[in-house]
Parts: structure tokens; C-alpha cells; sequence
């Protein structure tokens, strides 16, 4: 367990405890977290995962705006549901960039799990592309990336990182019931 692991796993907690929230901070405390994690995921060997930093600290800024800006009349975004063809492009886009990139990491890497790697990378950005729009179908992809992701890093020995993302698991549990009460208090009469 390194200084920067605690580092990444700290902002990590926080940022997906802001974003159950609802509060636009967790965007900030999520650049810390990718910035930090980039580097441990390097150290690992875990290459998709360190690539995904780099989109996750995109999106994070693109997330940051829209939350503030992104809905209507250029004010705040609400939960609200992903429309049907957004969720069916984005599961398609899923699985193929996961064959691709798992392709990619299994015959031109040393990565050490190269297709688990791949799956969660891919979906990851699924979900968070989705979280970005304050899209309420983000939850239930985060809580399945973050079981495998548990998995995969106590294969890695990266156990603060596992414990970690059990935490995000519990966060994201927490964060569907909340933004369902935040979608249907949305929908109720004024």
C-alpha cells in the first residue's frame, strides 16, 4: 500500500460519496482521484485502467459543466432517465471497445489481466459517460463494474484499492436509492 494509493482511494470515497449526493464538488475531488490513480494503476501493470484516468479526467470536466450548466435553460442538470437508444448505443459501444482493447492488451501487452481489464474499463466509461448526464441508468453499471473490480484488484494485491471499490459498491447502492427518490420527487407536483 503506497502513499499515493491512500491519496487516490481517499479523493475516491469522497468523490463517489459527493456524487451520491448530488453535489457538484464530487467533479473536482474526481481529477484528484484519476490524476492519483494513473499513476498506481501504471505501477500495477494495469495499462487499461491507467488509459482510463486520462478519460476519466476528460469527462470529469465535461461532467463539472454540464452539472452546472448542462440543463435547461442553461442551469443545473436533475436526474432524469437515459432515452432507450442512448442506453442500447451505449451497451453496444461497451462491448466493443471491451473485445477490442482486450484484443489489443492480450497480444501487444504485459498486461496482467487483460480482458477483465478491458470489460471494466469499457463499462466504467459507460457508466460515467451516463453519470456525466446525471442519468439515473449509470448506478446499476457502476455496481457491476465494481464487483468485478474488487475481484481484480485483490488478484492484483492491491488491497486498499478493493476495499476501496467494495466502499464504491455501498456508495453505489446508495447513490441508485437516492437518485430515485430524486427522480420521483422530480416527477411529483409542485
Amino acid at each position: 500500500m503506497s502513499p499515493l494509493e491512500i491519496l487516490g482511494a481517499a479523493a475516491g470515497a469522497l468523490g463517489v460519496w459527493l456524487t451520491a449526493r448530488e453535489n457538484v464538488w464530487c467533479w473536482p475531488v474526481g481529477l484528484v482521484n484519476v490524476a492519483v490513480y494513473a499513476l498506481v494503476f501504471h505501477d500495477a501493470k494495469l495499462y487499461a485502467d491507467m488509459g482510463l484516468q486520462g478519460v476519466y479526467f476528460a469527462l470529469c470536466l465535461y461532467g463539472w459543466w454540464a452539472w452546472l450548466r448542462g440543463g435547461a435553460a442553461h442551469g443545473r442538470l436533475v436526474v432524469s432517465r437515459a432515452p432507450r437508444a442512448v442506453l442500447a448505443a451505449s451497451a453496444l459501444a461497451g462491448i466493443v471497445f471491451a473485445a477490442a482493447l482486450g484484443t489489443f492488451l492480450r497480444s501487444k501487452t504485459d498486461a496482467a489481466l487483460p480482458l477483465w481489464d478491458a470489460g471494466t474499463t469499457a463499462f466504467s466509461l459507460v457508466a460515467q459517460f451516463l453519470q456525466t448526464r446525471k442519468w439515473i441508468e449509470n448506478w446499476p453499471i457502476w455496481i457491476a463494474v465494481d464487483t468485478v473490480y474488487v475481484g481484480m484488484y485483490v488478484v492484483k494485491r492491491l488491497y486498499l484499492t478493493a476495499g476501496l471499490y467494495a466502499l464504491f459498491l455501498v456508495l453505489a447502492g446508495i447513490g441508485l436509492v437516492a437518485w430515485r427518490r430524486s427522480l420521483a420527487g422530480a416527477g411529483a407536483p409542485a
